[in-house]
């Protein structure tokens, strides 16, 4: 498997196209959304969104030398996406040798079909084609169901950090998956 082409067929590479940047844009916000909507105050959200997945951020996401982002097709929608990052595109420098899952999400009308669990799967081949000897990812403290799916594939609690949404402080623990 080489970075830019992965095993499943349903996988695709974001590109910095503009049409994959408005989908990528469209699936990250609504996935947010469904996920996190719900349990944040609605002026924090829109915040969030219109900072996190503008356009103009996700192009530099995308072109990042050390960064991966892939859409989960099937049946001709996207249904989910993945962002992988490494070395000089980690969001936090206290796991310098490892990689990080930034965002692993799949919409609520395709969950219960592990496709979750092919993102998994992608991002560990990723992560063993790169060489990396672990895996981190950060979830929202209480993200009860994506824990439990982390905890699954053998991620344990190494710490926490501020996830900031809108003026909101949240904390997320930071799992960790040994591969070597």
């Amino acid at each position: 498997m080489a970075l830019n082409t992965v095993n499943d067929p349903h996988l695709q590479l974001v590109t910095d196209d503009p049409m994959d940047l408005e989908r990528l844009q469209k699936i990250a916000k609504q996935t947010f959304t469904e996920t996190f909507g719900a349990d944040n105050d609605p002026a924090d959200l829109k915040e969030f969104l219109d900072t996190n997945y503008s356009i103009n951020q996700l192009r530099d996401e995308i072109n990042a030398v050390d960064s991966r982002t892939y859409f989960y097709n099937l049946n001709g929608q996207i249904a989910g996406y993945l962002k992988l990052n490494w070395d000089s595109s980690q969001t936090e420098p206290d796991y310098p040798e490892a990689m990080e899952i930034q965002r692993i999400y799949v919409l609520q009308r395709f969950q219960k079909l592990h496709i979750g669990g092919r993102l998994m799967k992608t991002a560990l081949e990723v992560a063993d084609e790169l060489h990396k000897p672990a895996v981190w990812l950060g979830v929202w403290e209480n993200n009860d169901n994506a824990q439990g799916f982390y905890h699954h594939y053998g991620f344990e609690r190494v710490g926490e950090h501020t996830f900031v949404v809108g003026t909101d402080r949240q904390t997320d623990y930071l799992l960790m998956k040994k591969l070597a």
